[in-house]
């Protein structure tokens, strides 16, 4: 009997499936709009951004790819290579490549009426990209290892973090890239040689130097907010502080060329920026492009407004042009014995 009604309940949800799919080939024959984003966003964050898009344009057939931002440039070059897009927009956190599409000719100029909001360090003055959030990487500390914590970047060469400091790859990683060349054109090169002279260490992804951290193998790390947040609020052993001059690197959305779903691309947008797509971002642990959004108060971060006036500065196009030759001075400053 349990057989039977098993097989009942297959058929029947067989018969379901096959009537949605019509139903979606047919919307798709009556031209429903499509939207396919390609972003660096975390899955529990771009999850809920397109739930709530959706209840807002149902007349929408909603797709994502999330991945990091090397296999997202990766895919797009071998769609244009073939001639054939499926991506309508591009959002993760490596300013450089936005620049890069924008100088090729890969990128369709938008103004939202949302972005007269935007505070950024970074803007685009011709419209071709706009920031949708604020990452911030403070310095995470193992709490069980670490009595005082570091305030300031200087404090990273006292001898009590001798051995004890990890950065994520930057040849690896595009946010640690970004977050060495900060660091370099705040405080130069003389910084880096001196933080290596303290031992400090090269690990893999950001997640992964986090995660070394909180175990209690680093004593401190350069951390992404939204990655240290949610090891915290699972009861991790860590602490994040906020030097003064801070690592701030915009993640800027775009509407790639050519795509025939323009429309939908920008009501995406118009969402993304609004000040409720805004208060989804900011809830999960970093910073909304907005200041009239509100921030979870245990988390601790700077408000929108602090963070882009204590923003580390960098030329986004000149770090893009000299990228190798950061790469191999910092790869042969780590490697030094």
């Amino acid at each position: 009997m349990k057989r039977k009604n098993a097989v009942v309940r297959g058929s029947i949800i067989g018969m379901a499936l096959a009537v949605a799919g019509v139903a979606g080939l047919a919307g798709a024959a009556n031209g429903a709009e499509k939207l396919m984003v390609y972003t660096s966003m975390k899955e529990s964050l771009i999850g809920k951004l397109r739930d709530e898009f959706q209840k807002r344009h149902p007349e929408i057939a909603f797709d994502y790819y999330s991945a990091g931002a090397g296999k997202l440039m990766a895919k797009v070059a071998a769609e244009r290579q073939s001639g054939r897009m499926t991506v309508d927009v591009l959002w993760h956190s490596e300013v450089p490549d936005f620049y890069a599409l924008k100088r090729d000719g890969m990128l369709e100029k938008y103004v939202s009426p949302e972005a007269q909001n935007v505070r950024s360090p970074v803007k685009d003055p011709d419209g071709f990209f706009t920031p949708a959030r604020l990452g911030t990487l403070g310095i995470a500390y193992n709490t069980k290892k670490v009595a005082v914590p570091p305030k300031s970047w200087p404090d990273l060469l006292d001898a009590r973090f001798r051995n004890g400091l990890g950065i994520a790859n930057p040849a690896l990683s595009g946010t640690s890239f970004v977050s060495v060349s900060l660091l370099v054109n705040t405080f130069g090169w003389d910084y880096i040689q001196k933080l290596r002279r303290n031992g400090a260490l090269v690990g893999q992804g950001s997640g992964q130097v986090v995660d070394d951290t909180a175990s209690g193998d680093l004593l401190v790390t350069l951390a992404p907010d939204y990655i240290a947040v949610e090891k915290i609020r699972k009861g991790a052993n860590l602490g994040l502080a906020f030097p003064k001059e801070m690592l701030v690197i915009p993640s800027p959305v775009a509407i790639v060329k050519g795509t025939p779903n323009r429309k939908a691309a920008e009501k995406f947008i118009d969402f993304l920026l609004s000040k409720d797509g805004q208060t989804i971002i900011a809830s999960t642990g970093t910073l909304p492009i907005r200041s009239d959004v509100a921030l979870p108060k245990e988390l601790g971060l700077a408000s929108t407004e602090e963070a882009v006036g204590r923003a580390m500065k960098l030329d986004y196009l000149k770090t893009m042009a000299e990228k190798e030759a950061i790469l191999e001075k910092f790869d042969a400053i780590m490697k030094a014995k």
